[in-house]
């Protein structure tokens, strides 16, 4: 079943500006606006905005309408929370990683590198305490959030030069933000912040040797293989990748209750969607991407061992020197070490003996 399917109505075609009038019957209308951190080429995940545009305004008759604007539009994309804490718009769609110049907590909605994965991140947001504890983080903010999808495991970035070793990090310039970016600064490589509309032709020009952004489907539609022929994995920084829909806090009491309910269960729903729809699109697309001539490499044995180290480290330092991310960081790390516990026994042995049995195929 399609994307398209689960959306029910038109959508929303709120005027510009939000609004709130009295319907005939007494029930409110209530028009907001949504700052995306995406492109609308990107349909996957500027998608998961009109999906819960479109269910809101199902649930609620038509009465609650918001209306997605891509990257850009009203805000540049790495703007979304401060569009949303000053009330530029009343909600938005992005990615915690973002925001780490703020806090380095903010890593924890999204994914830390050698974390969590997609099920597991979820786990922990709905029956352990990162809901909680992240609701908290952005209390401070004026800004409530709410998981809005998940990527799944990300490709580890395009290379125009293939890497022998840990070496050959050194100076290496690569578009690539959040906590992966300084781990891989103390890796030796020159980390760069780049919205997605602009890497491709930092990449192309050679301003940047390598950029990371997500999986094989969404990385085709950019065309980064047309400029940069070496394809990396594991992800190591993002094991997994939820982005969140982010509201105003004020703006939020003021919805009466059925609408906060209906929107709820709309995140909720672009939250399943999407995470599902990369793992059914990424497979396809990264068998298109090699009949292109794209190189996969994995990277070398130095590199990986190296970046685990170096993670682990720099999450004991900001422990030390940040109470919020310390708060978060003891109860994900006591999270992740059950879940690795279980997974190991209970799906990592599975998987990797089908795995085995299809290589011999």
């Amino acid at each position: 079943m399609q994307r398209r399917d689960f959306l029910l109505g038109a959508g929303a075609s709120a005027a510009l500006g939000a609004a709130t009038v009295r319907a005939a019957d007494g029930q409110p209308v209530v028009r907001w606006r949504l700052a995306s951190s995406y492109p609308k080429s990107l349909d996957t995940l500027y998608g998961a905005s009109e999906v819960l545009a479109n269910r809101v305004a199902a649930l609620t008759e038509g009465r609650f309408q918001i209306r997605p604007f891509a990257a850009g539009e009203i805000v540049p994309g790495l703007q979304a929370l401060d569009a949303v804490q000053q009330g530029t718009v009343e909600c938005g769609h992005t990615l915690g990683s973002f925001y780490v110049g703020k806090n380095r907590a903010f890593a924890f909605d999204s994914v830390l590198p050698f974390g969590l994965t997609t099920r597991q991140q979820t786990a922990w947001m709905h029956f352990g305490n990162g809901l909680t504890l992240l609701r908290e983080l952005y209390r401070d903010y004026g800004v409530i959030n709410f998981p809005g999808g998940n990527t799944g495991a990300q490709m580890g970035g395009w290379f125009r030069k293939e890497l022998q070793g840990l070496a050959d990090l050194k100076g290496l310039k690569m578009r690539i933000p959040g906590l992966g970016g300084e781990i891989m600064a103390r890796l030796g490589a020159v980390p760069q912040t780049i919205p997605g509309a602009d890497v491709y032709p930092a990449l192309e020009k050679g301003a940047i040797d390598a950029a990371e952004w997500s999986g094989p489907y969404d990385d085709e539609k950019l065309g980064f293989f047309k400029v940069a022929r070496y394809y990396y994995h594991p992800g190591w920084w993002e094991p997994s990748a939820q982005l969140s829909f982010l509201v105003n806090a004020r703006e939020w009491e003021k919805l009466p209750k059925a609408y906060q309910q209906a929107f709820e269960v709309a995140a909720a729903e672009a939250h399943l969607l999407t995470t599902a729809e990369y793992d059914a699109k990424n497979p396809p697309a990264l068998t298109r991407l090699l009949a292109q001539g794209v190189k996969l490499r994995r990277f070398p044995d130095d590199v990986m061992k190296a970046a685990y180290k170096a993670a682990f480290a720099f999450y004991d330092e900001e422990a030390e020197r940040n109470p919020v991310f310390r708060k978060i960081y003891n109860d994900w790390q006591r999270f992740r070490s059950q879940q690795q516990a279980w997974f190991r026994i209970g799906e990592t042995g599975i998987e990797n003996f089908m795995y085995s049995q299809n290589l011999q195929k």
